[in-house]
């Protein structure tokens, strides 16, 4: 006769994050693929800061470091912020955010299960507050680029920011949709008008809706793995869509259509790998959509009236303050007790 209790096996926080990090590849080989090799050389500055940091941190408080460091979520972090950057950035913005992530958003707080905030997001929006040019400014798909370069010539620039036969490096690089569509939009041109330039694709940024296709399929892997429940990207791509097609259907001379949010910037990103942090975000079923749905209307109003282009980090950011209370007001019932 089987007796209780029926528990099984929880995965280890080791596994869960291979798990994650293996749902990123797809979104990886997109990457590498629209935009050449330079992404690379970000996970790999990201990935060996984040290990040095997190190891010196864990020596400094005293703790033991091959535990910590074999849980990979620190690596999780890096690729995470990683492909969150232009793929051209400057080896120091990469070091500098993934040391802000590691250093103060992770280990500050007491390392992995302390931290209020998502780590990844505070890297990336320090740094899209302290440099703001460089974090918008991103190249052209090689296939449409005028000067496509190759690998060893984007390995140059972002080391030694020096350029082949003496291109500008405005020639490679120009801003993202969603900064070039409200900048425009500010110019009182129309959305059908701004998004006729080249770098706007079918849905969003041209190139970008296969890397953002890609994220959806390392998703749906998660999802397939039990590694995230079905409530926080459901909930935050249920809302982005909703509003932005209520402004769409409103003035569409003015707001992009659900399509174009949804495939540009890091939505896809955000919903699959951001905003289901397990350590960030809340934990009660109903909280988790009350928290997706937060993400999802804040990303689209900064998106539309704020001063930045995308607004994810700084929405991921403002909705991890409201946890501890989202959590309090949607405890489950415990058995046996009134409501």
């Amino acid at each position: 006769m089987n007796r209780s209790p029926y528990i099984t096996d929880a995965p280890t926080v080791s596994t869960i994050m291979l798990k994650v990090l293996l749902a990123l590849v797809p979104g990886i080989m997109a990457y590498t693929w629209i935009y050449g090799g330079g992404i690379l050389v970000s996970l790999t500055l990201a990935t060996s800061t984040a290990i040095i940091a997190e190891a010196a941190l864990l020596k400094i408080r005293q703790r033991p470091i091959r535990p910590y460091l074999m849980d990979m979520s620190a690596v999780v972090t890096a690729w995470l912020l990683a492909l969150a950057l232009p793929p051209l950035a400057p080896w120091w913005l990469v070091v500098v955010g993934t040391l802000f992530a590691i250093v103060i958003a992770k280990q500050l707080y007491g390392g992995l299960g302390y931290n209020p905030f998502n780590p990844a997001m505070v890297g990336y929006a320090v740094l899209l507050i302290s440099f703001p040019l460089i974090m918008t400014k991103w190249p052209a798909p090689l296939l449409l680029a005028e000067h496509p370069l190759g690998f060893m010539d984007q390995l140059h620039f972002i080391f030694n920011n020096v350029l082949p036969n003496e291109i500008k490096v405005d020639a490679i690089t120009s801003a993202t949709p969603l900064d070039y569509l409200k900048t425009q939009l500010m110019l009182k041109q129309t959305v059908a008008s701004i998004t006729a330039t080249p770098i706007f694709g079918m849905f969003g940024a041209k190139g970008g809706e296969v890397v953002s296709g890609a994220y959806l399929l390392g998703g749906l892997y998660l999802l397939q793995q039990r590694i995230i429940s079905w409530h926080l990207p459901t909930a935050f791509l249920a809302v982005l869509t909703t509003i932005s097609l209520m402004f769409y259907i409103a003035d569409s001379a003015h707001f992009a259509n659900p399509l174009f949010h949804l495939m540009s910037g890091a939505s896809m990103l955000c919903a699959f790998f951001i905003i289901t942090d397990p350590v960030s975000g809340p934990t009660t079923p109903k909280g988790k959509l009350y928290f997706a749905a937060g993400v999802g209307l804040l990303t689209y109003l900064i998106r539309a009236y704020g001063g930045y282009p995308d607004g994810v980090a700084f929405a991921v950011l403002l909705m991890n303050m409201c946890v501890p209370l989202i959590d309090a007001l949607t405890q489950p019932r415990v058995f046996g007790h009134e409501k």
